[in-house]
């Protein structure tokens, strides 16, 4: 890419190597400013017709949280004190992961039309899908503070430890969808299966239940799940109070950068191809 004046455009130059993982991450910082309105484009879009608006952002995690506590807390055995905020803030977190990832998939297919029409920096789609899911889950934890505050839950200092945890949620997150969209423009039926998996994932990871209460031979399952370490990041300092210990939070970090640099890496070598199959 030859480096552009004022006076002179922005000419390719094909034959200087680019590393295009780079070149991509360049091209999105770029492109920020256009990332910036695709999150507002989609935040609002979603709700224009909604007469309460982002409200429901706080009374959807609040009603589910409502009818599955009741399900749950009486249904099973196990008992956990302020039930209702474990179970909360493992469902906000995981939501977050779900729909942020599905969205990405969703993104792509839909960003096909302007692939073919004009250059933009294709990981800017997925971006802003993931972008929109963190605005959601940031307004959640409105709610998620009022239900703390109800069962008498202590704020304190170990809850200034959140910000590492969703970020580290953010780019294991980011990672998946650039890999799982990739996937899905090459084959369709990706989008089915990684509804289902997420469907299955949904039970693996300690949301509703915990994982002292499964089996010794089959907790291997657990924690060969990746979101069960990010769900245990993030409630910690919420329900227990206390900091994550170090090695959980080293073992969340490197799966979070592992996925993260997997589906970049995956996603910018085949982004070339995505107009002529989207």
């Amino acid at each position: 890419m030859e480096i552009a004046t004022k006076s002179s455009p922005l000419v390719y130059d094909s034959s200087r190597p680019q590393l295009a993982i780079i070149e991509e991450a360049r091209e999105l910082y770029r492109y920020r400013d256009l990332l910036w309105r695709l999150v507002h484009r989609d935040l609002t879009i979603r709700y224009k017709r909604s007469t309460l608006g982002f409200l429901w952002t706080m009374l959807n995690p609040l009603l589910m949280m409502l009818v599955l506590t009741i399900v749950f807390s009486n249904l099973f055995r196990f008992q956990i004190a302020h039930y209702p905020v474990y179970l909360l803030s493992g469902t906000l977190l995981y939501g977050f992961f779900q729909w942020g990832t599905s969205q990405a998939i969703h993104s792509i297919i839909w960003g096909g039309d302007l692939m073919g029409k004009i250059y933009l920096p294709k990981t800017i789609f997925v971006a802003a899908a993931m972008l929109v899911s963190l605005v959601n889950l940031l307004l959640a934890l409105v709610p998620l503070a009022i239900i703390m505050a109800i069962n008498g839950c202590s704020f304190n200092l170990a809850l200034l430890f959140l910000p590492i945890s969703i970020s580290l949620t953010f780019v294991f997150a980011l990672g998946i969808g650039l890999f799982i969209a990739t996937l899905a423009v090459f084959f369709a039926d990706i989008t089915d299966i990684y509804s289902i998996s997420l469907t299955i994932l949904t039970y693996l990871t300690p949301i509703f239940y915990p994982i002292g209460v499964v089996p010794d031979r089959y907790r291997i399952l657990i924690q060969l799940n990746p979101m069960y370490y990010f769900v245990e990041l993030f409630r910690e300092p919420i329900h227990g109070g206390v900091l994550p210990e170090g090695e959980l939070i080293l073992r969340a970090a490197v799966i979070a950068l592992g996925a993260f640099l997997i589906g970049w890496w995956f996603f910018t070598k085949k982004s070339d191809e995505f107009a002529y199959r989207v």
